[in-house]
Order: C-alpha cells, then structure tokens, then sequence
C-alpha cells in the first residue's frame, strides 16, 4: 500500500501539496477529485514517481520510492500519464507489448508467458479485434482501452491513470471507468485514477481523495461523501443530491 507521511511540495516558494498522513489501499478504485489547481496531478505523480516532494516520504509497500530504480518500480506500478507517449506506427499487439519490457528489457527475448500475457489483456479490454490496427487509427475510447490493455500486459499490483476521460466523450467516458471497474473488482489490482466528474466518481469509485488547495480535505470510502454539504464546501457551490432514476446510486447537481 502507499503511505504518505509528512509530504510537501514546494514550487516557487508556495506549498502546493501538503499532506500529513495519507495511506492508499491497494485493492481499491480510488479517485482523485478537486477543482483545477487542487493538487491532483501533483499528488498523482508523487504517486507514480515522476519527483520526490521536497519534504517529507513517499512509501510503497514499506519501501521508499526514491529507493526503486525504474524498472523495479515499473514492476509495481503502471502509470498512465494524461498527455500520452507518440506511438506512431505500433498497432494495438505491439503497443500492448510495450507493456513486457519492464520484464525483458528493450534486448530481452520474449517467451510463451508473454505472449499469453499480451493475449489476455487485449481480450480483458476488449481490443483484440483491433490487434492490427495502427494505435493512432482507433477512436479516442479505443485507444484509451488499448492503453489500459498495455498496463495490464505490465501485470503491477497498481494502475495509475492521470486524468484518462478528460478526451473522451460521455458515452466513452462510462465506457472506460466500467472497465476499470470491472478490472478492479475482477483481478483485485489497486487503481488510482483523477477524474474532474464528479457523477462519474460517485458512480465508481470505492474510495476517494479529495483535494482542496493543496490539502487533503476527504479520504475515505465513496458513500461517506454522499453528504451534501461537505460537496457544497469541496467545490465552493451549492450541490444536491439526487436518487438516480434508473440505477441505484445517487446524481450530483448545482443549485
């Protein structure tokens, strides 16, 4: 699990994230939710370990981050960041592969085991048909689940997606969070995702992180936020909610 102590981070003098006592199950779907400047892509690549904050320690499963190389970190946790990497020229297979080099390295042969690997993840997510097709040919949702199948082939405990549904339209926005759902709930990997909506993390997720200028102002399970007023004090409006007309599960709306 991550267990945050002490952290703060500091850019040009001002302390944009400061938590003092965080701990992130690592089998649950948490989501990071805040307004813009809140803190949740800073806290997030703590988490993946783009930086060390300037005070205080990061631990992963009792072990400093700013112990583990790359790959060892790699082997615990895949991170996908919001801006993505060029991937011009791979189809669906080979950007999945990417997903194995933490194991075998750029020069490492590839065996039977990965190969079934591979496999596997595209059929979880759903791309298989697209085994072929060039990356950059699929639709933003397909990519989007192309990308996840690459996490799953890097087979870490824990996935980390930055903001994955900022692109996407609402149809694949429900889309992606029902798979990332499902991955959770289905192979037991801890997945920590930023979301800006807020129905779509009421729907979803298991436990949430609020952030609040730079601090940490809700960490628990989801239905402890179904309260009205600390959602009115998380987005500084006035917030109702509301029993959903279909589905069991409450909607968030302004007043």
């Amino acid at each position: 699990m991550y267990q945050l102590k002490d952290v703060k981070v500091v850019r040009e003098e001002r302390v944009i994230l400061n938590v003092e006592d965080l701990t992130i199950d690592p089998n649950a779907l948490t989501v990071v939710l805040g307004h813009n400047g809140s803190g949740k892509s800073t806290l997030v690549n703590l988490l993946a370990n783009q930086f060390a904050p300037e005070e205080g320690e990061v631990m992963l499963n009792q072990q400093k981050l700013t112990a583990l190389n790359a790959k060892e970190f790699a082997k615990k946790v895949a991170f996908l960041p919001q801006k993505l990497p060029e991937v011009a020229g791979l189809n669906v297979e080979e950007l999945v592969r990417l997903g194995r080099y933490p194991w075998r390295g750029v020069l490492g042969r590839f065996n039977k085991d990965d190969a079934v690997i591979i496999e596997d993840s595209m059929l979880k997510t759903g791309v298989n048909e697209f085994r072929n097709t060039l990356a950059n040919q699929l639709s933003g949702g397909e990519r989007q689940r192309a990308w996840v199948a690459m996490l799953l082939a890097q087979q870490s405990d824990i996935l980390i997606l930055d903001e994955p549904t900022s692109a996407l339209d609402i149809h694949h926005q429900y889309q992606l969070m029902e798979l990332l759902s499902d991955l959770n709930q289905k192979t037991g990997k801890g997945i920590i995702v930023i979301l800006h909506d807020l129905n779509l993390t009421l729907r979803y997720a298991t436990d949430i992180i609020a952030l609040k200028s730079g601090d940490i102002a809700f960490h628990g399970k989801a239905h402890h936020l179904l309260d009205e007023t600390l959602l009115s004090d998380l987005y500084t409006t006035s917030i109702k909610l509301i029993d959903h007309p279909e589905h069991n599960h409450k909607v968030a709306i302004v007043c």
